[in-house]
């Protein structure tokens, strides 16, 4: 029967698997810290070196499909770098706003704030409706992949957690 530390780590990588999807909560990164954390408890005997190393390559994998697959689709639908700049700040007040003022609404104020900035600074830069429209969707697309593949990724973690730290 696992122990405390391991049913610590096990709750962390659950609210770090929510994280994978609600960006206001750490997510791969918290599963991974939560190996290591659990590994150093245990002296790296349930979860050794290698099996260590393959949960860092898969935290590194999903981390960077965050930035290149969301950063991919917007680049692939026209988007400017200064459309994704304004996008990017505009979510990051919104989210900032809807936290204050409204909590749980920060996810969608976030979404809908970054899409906002893309397809307006797009606007600006193209005049053209259909072009911009295109760019803030390619953002879209690209962060809902990235979001799968970070909750893939994640539940790979977990399981692979599991299976060492548990049998």
């Amino acid at each position: 029967m696992p122990e405390l530390p391991f049913w610590i780590a096990l709750a962390a990588m659950l609210i770090g698997l929510a994280g994978t999807i609600l960006p206001a909560v750490p997510g791969i990164g918290l599963i991974w810290g939560a190996a290591l954390v659990y590994a150093i408890v245990e002296r790296f005997a349930t979860i050794d070196p290698l099996t260590f190393a393959v949960l860092t390559l898969l935290a590194a994998v999903g981390i960077g499909s965050d930035l290149l697959l969301s950063h991919a689709g917007s680049k692939l639908a026209g988007a400017s770098w200064q459309a994704l700049a304004a996008g990017f700040a505009l979510g990051a007040v919104a989210f900032v706003l809807a936290l204050i003022f409204g909590g749980i609404g920060a996810l969608p104020a976030a979404i809908i704030g970054t899409v906002t900035g893309i397809v307006l600074i797009e606007f600006r830069r193209q005049r053209s409706w259909r072009e911009a429209l295109k760019a803030g969707g390619g953002w879209l697309v690209g962060c809902l992949a990235s979001r799968a593949v970070q909750f893939v990724i994640a539940v790979l973690m977990i399981a692979i957690f599991v299976w060492q730290a548990a049998f």
